[in-house]
């Protein structure tokens, strides 16, 4: 009898164990089983002819992001990817390589995580998402991940996202560390503070309303540690045949934190474009306030998106700056062997906010091209300086290729 219990007890811990295991076993192979691969590569050929320099820079070099993202399991997925910058010459000014007789290409080499992250969907209508990650924000224009140079900006962050509410999306984070573009070698590759990002949006019928806050401490940047809150509106309507975009954005900052510097300064944006069938013609004004000590600052931005491709205003100037555009585009699908075609133009005029002075112009173009997983994009720039900075062009030629 005795043997009999025995035999029953373990009996019944073998199957317990078993069933454990199945319960742990076959989630962990369902994640396992829908895990998707990362591959996104772009080879890049980018000139810069900048009047003042001993010599012109052209900078060629290979993009390489590798990795995965597991299915879920108990809610829960998992995603690594490695980044990897290789250079062919070193007629560049990469900021590592020390070759400062050449215009900067922000592009050195570097091989390093680029994202670490765990995201879980326990909670109702909410997103928990823990490590090195990217972040994008509204129009990019605060907080994103500065995608057009090859190692692209991430963040050692907690981001709870929260939809549970129809229509209202509460987006906060903790910035433990802000990964840059340098490379983690480049004593400027990293920002590291207590950083706390608040973005708050509701859909209305007539378009997006967000409210924000960037609180801001860098321990390698004092000077750009700030307290930044504001509020954007964009949208889009139909008006017979044309679809009219708007966006109109406010905001204030002021030092936060260890900043040793004491001013306030404030932006504002707003920007209209009409398309109709493939054409569109827009307008825009950016501007950004300066006391004369320091002007309003967007470290975290992707500033190469703003104030001209020639990225003449990546720091704004201490009187601020008055950014007035035009622009104009053409897109159509299935031109020639090619699934989609644009064109892009934009022309900018740019002056002091404060104080009468005339930094200068500058015309921007480009053509992008698709075919099948391979983008092809050819990009201009040309400043043309009168009080600010100097005469400088550039010309890119690119392929990118995602999987």
């Amino acid at each position: 009898m005795k043997r009999l219990y025995a035999f029953a007890l373990f009996s019944g811990i073998a199957l317990a164990s078993v069933d454990a295991q199945a319960q742990w076993i076959g989630p962990a192979r369902n994640a396992m089983r829908e895990s998707k691969p990362i591959i996104d590569m772009r080879l890049r050929t980018e000139s810069v002819d900048q009047t003042g320099m001993a010599h012109d820079a052209t900078a060629n070099t290979l993009r390489g992001r590798f990795g995965f993202e597991t299915g879920k399991a108990w809610n829960t997925s998992f995603l690594a990817e490695a980044d990897l910058l290789w250079t062919y010459g070193d007629s560049y000014n990469s900021t590592m390589n020390g070759h400062t007789a050449y215009p900067v290409v922000a592009d050195p080499e570097t091989h390093e995580i680029n994202r670490l992250q765990l995201s879980n969907a326990s909670l109702p209508g909410t997103t928990l998402v823990l490590g090195r990650q990217r972040i994008v924000l509204d129009d990019q224009r605060f907080v994103a991940n500065v995608g057009w140079r090859q190692n692209e900006q991430t963040f050692d962050a907690l981001r709870v996202t929260n939809r549970s509410i129809a229509n209202l999306t509460i987006d906060v984070a903790y910035l433990g560390r802000i990964n840059r573009v340098f490379g983690r070698e480049s004593p400027a590759g990293h920002y590291e503070g207590d950083n706390y990002v608040a973005n708050v949006a509701y859909q209305t019928p007539f378009g997006k309303l967000t409210g924000f806050a960037y609180l801001l401490d860098f321990e390698e940047a004092q000077t750009d540690s700030s307290q930044t809150l504001g509020m954007r509106f964009a949208g889009e309507r139909v008006l017979r045949k044309v679809k009219l975009a708007y966006s109109s954005s406010w905001a204030t900052q002021e030092d936060r934190a260890g900043n040793p510097l004491d001013y306030s300064d404030d932006f504002y944006a707003a920007e209209v474009t009409g398309t109709l069938r493939q054409w569109s013609l827009g307008a825009g004004v950016e501007i950004l306030e300066g006391d004369g000590v320091k002007g309003f600052a967007t470290p975290l931005a992707t500033l190469h998106k703003f104030q001209g491709w020639a990225d003449k205003f990546l720091t704004t100037p201490a009187n601020g700056i008055d950014d007035r555009y035009v622009t104009f585009g053409y897109a159509t699908k299935g031109f020639r062997l090619l699934d989609t075609l644009s064109v892009t133009a934009a022309y900018h005029l740019f002056e002091a906010e404060r104080g009468a002075l005339d930094y200068g112009s500058e015309l921007n173009l480009q053509v992008q091209g698709k075919w099948h997983r391979f983008n092809g994009t050819l990009k201009y720039a040309d400043y043309r300086a009168e009080r600010f900075a100097t005469d400088t062009k550039k010309f890119w030629a690119q392929v990118d290729f995602i999987w």
